[in-house]
């Protein structure tokens, strides 16, 4: 069974690389044969070398016209965890070496629910925002990054714990935990090791006293 699984695999990737009009699709790339990706979408997504989507995986796009730039880019040695859903409606980036665990939510519109008189499948997506996971980040199981406006931007580096929720910014070599994410650990070049945020404030303090 493995074997099998492993030849369905190859043979989805290279029928989506041979037969979607992708805006890029590079070297090495594997995509679980039950990943979902719709051909019409394909030319707002961009594949990097060595990119990885494991089982189930869903990338979705708004469906309209795409610019000439692609809406979602998977950049070098992207692993994505099974189950995961990556939906973009503006631009969503995911820079090289990315690792996502399984469930994994990275989405930068929402449906809309303004009209509480109407069913929100028929009132459309909000505006959004964009979104940009920095390079050699890694989002724990069921971690979610949403952007309803704006720009939400992880640095390099970063690091989301299991089940938590992104709707802001972080700067690089951050750890961020929690609903909504906080942040935990920064690290300390300085001192070569990750420190909790309230140490590094009392270190401060107890500096300047």
């Amino acid at each position: 069974m493995g074997y099998i699984d492993r030849l369905k695999t190859r043979l989805k990737t290279l029928w989506l690389k041979t037969s979607y009009p992708f805006h890029h699709f590079g070297k090495g790339v594997s995509i679980h044969h039950s990943c979902e990706i719709e051909k019409l979408d394909a030319p707002g997504i961009s594949v990097g070398d060595n990119v990885y989507l494991a089982s189930d995986v869903w990338l979705n796009l708004e469906v309209g016209e795409h610019s000439e730039k692609p809406t979602l880019l998977l950049g070098d040695g992207c692993k994505i965890g099974r189950r995961s859903v990556i939906s973009a409606k503006n631009h969503i980036l995911i820079e090289a070496d990315v690792l996502l665990a399984p469930s994994v939510l990275i989405m930068d519109h929402n449906h809309e629910y303004a009209n509480p008189d109407s069913p929100i499948h028929a009132q459309g997506t909000t505006a959004g925002g964009r979104i940009v996971i920095g390079r050699n980040s890694w989002l724990g199981y069921g971690a979610v990054v949403f952007c309803s406006r704006g720009k939400v931007e992880l640095g390099h580096n970063c690091v989301v714990g299991a089940h938590s929720v992104v709707t802001r910014s972080f700067p690089a070599n951050s750890v961020v935990a929690g609903n909504p994410a906080r942040l935990i650990k920064r690290f300390d070049r300085s001192l070569g090791e990750w420190v909790r945020c309230e140490e590094k404030s009392r270190k401060l303090s107890r500096e300047v006293s």
